[in-house]
């Protein structure tokens, strides 16, 4: 049987399986909404480390920590991991790797790289290259300030459409479907470049939509879906401003998305008593959504279907000083519960 679904899609026929996962964040996720939902929260910005990029390492490892501990294995029972982050050259996902001795492939989508980890990591699974893959990634909001936009230290003011960088990491361990409980990865939808012509570095939610739309467009197209094939379309960091123009061009071709979607930028942070302006962004806010909130509530029966669709804006330091509009990327992954 072909695992290829129309122009983008594909089937993960052989189901596999999330064992464990673990979310790591910072002390401002941790007074946010989904506190309570999160494996540890920092007391500091640092992680007890002496620079923000080292402390996006030790979130990493962190999570990694976790992940395993609840699956009861080392790190010489991983054949793969997939992971990345936001820092130049992906130096966070390399540094916290770099003593583990398991087989690293490095990834940059940005915003979009859970998704990306996620769904190459279940391929591996799928096509039995590996017995346990892992997914990971992290973002930091002072080391993505410093990278991308202004030194915090300028104090510079930030526009309505701003997102704030999530401090945050997520792993997710992948094995091949025993027939356990669950959950398991159904299918996923590899994104293309939407570059609708946005150059505003501090506008990414409308830079990121197009590209959600378009993904999770042809994820319906391609496995004759509809939105209510699936308890939650989950985006990865749009924010207010991008969730709006996501469902405002789905309302267009007739298809209500606004009932089923959800947000992980909109939902990791109170943005009127957090003053987060837009929401949240960076790697590690999807990562820590899903490997905190999303998946233990599938664990605990609230959702069945979810599809976990990562929006990344493609955007370096360099392509912004020349003056470049920012392409995004959004992949899609459809994780079901056992018997859904």
């Amino acid at each position: 049987m072909g695992k290829q679904a129309g122009g983008q899609s594909i089937l993960l026929t052989n189901r596999p399986q999330i064992e464990a996962f673990a979310s790591v964040v910072g002390k401002k996720e941790g007074e946010g909404p989904l506190a309570a939902w999160f494996d540890q929260i920092g007391e500091d910005t640092k992680f007890g480390q002496p620079s923000w990029e080292k402390a996006e390492s030790r979130m990493q490892e962190l999570a990694l920590e976790h992940a395993r501990r609840k699956a009861g294995i080392g790190n010489d029972q991983i054949d793969m991991l997939f992971a990345g982050d936001l820092l130049n050259q992906c130096v966070g996902s390399s540094f916290c790797l770099r003593d583990t001795g398991i087989p690293f492939l490095g990834l940059y989508g940005a915003c979009s790289t859970m998704a990306e980890s996620l769904l190459l990591a279940g391929i591996a699974i799928d096509g039995e290259y590996a017995s346990r893959a892992a997914a990971m990634t992290s973002s930091h909001f002072a080391g993505a300030e410093r990278q991308y936009r202004f030194p915090l230290s300028y104090g510079g003011q930030r526009t309505p459409t701003a997102q704030w960088t999530v401090t945050g990491a997520g792993c997710l361990l992948l094995r091949k479907n025993p027939g356990g409980k669950g959950p398991y990865l159904s299918s996923a939808t590899i994104g293309r470049i939407v570059d609708l012509g946005v150059k505003d570095a501090n506008n990414m939610g409308a830079a990121m939509a197009p590209a959600a739309y378009d993904t999770i467009l042809a994820h319906f197209r391609d496995l004759s879906l509809r939105p209510e094939d699936y308890d939650l379309i989950v985006t990865g960091d749009l924010g207010e401003t991008g969730s709006r123009i996501l469902c405002d061009l789905f309302h267009k071709d007739g298809i209500e998305l606004k009932k089923r979607h959800f947000d992980c930028g909109c939902a990791i942070f109170d943005a009127k008593r957090q003053d987060v302006h837009a929401g949240g962004s960076g790697c590690g806010c999807s990562a820590s959504t899903l490997c905190g909130y999303l998946l233990r509530q599938m664990q605990a029966g609230q959702y069945h279907r979810i599809l976990f669709c990562a929006t990344g804006a493609l955007l370096s330091p360099l392509s912004t000083q020349q003056g470049e509009s920012v392409p995004g990327v959004c992949h899609a992954v459809a994780i079901h519960a056992e018997g859904y």
